[in-house]
């Protein structure tokens, strides 16, 4: 069995359209720049309110991601 060590990101993603968007986006804009994401976890969510409904979502997530072992 191999040991791995891993850190822990938290993001912040938005949509206008769904909570499942606005956590697609924050892992796809994540994964531009780190590499060997593993896990996430949903910490918050809230949203923005326009003329009493819905302006747009916002997911603060946690996102795990595992270092590569040295050579």
């Amino acid at each position: 069995m191999s040991s791995n060590v891993y850190a822990i990101s938290k993001i912040v993603g938005t949509s206008e359209k769904s909570v499942e968007d606005a956590i697609n986006n924050a892992l796809v804009t994540a994964g531009k720049t780190l590499r060997n994401m593993e896990w996430f976890d949903v910490s918050s969510t809230r949203g923005h309110i326009v003329d009493g409904r819905v302006g747009h979502y916002q997911v603060t997530l946690e996102i795990g991601f595992r270092y590569d072992k040295p050579s």
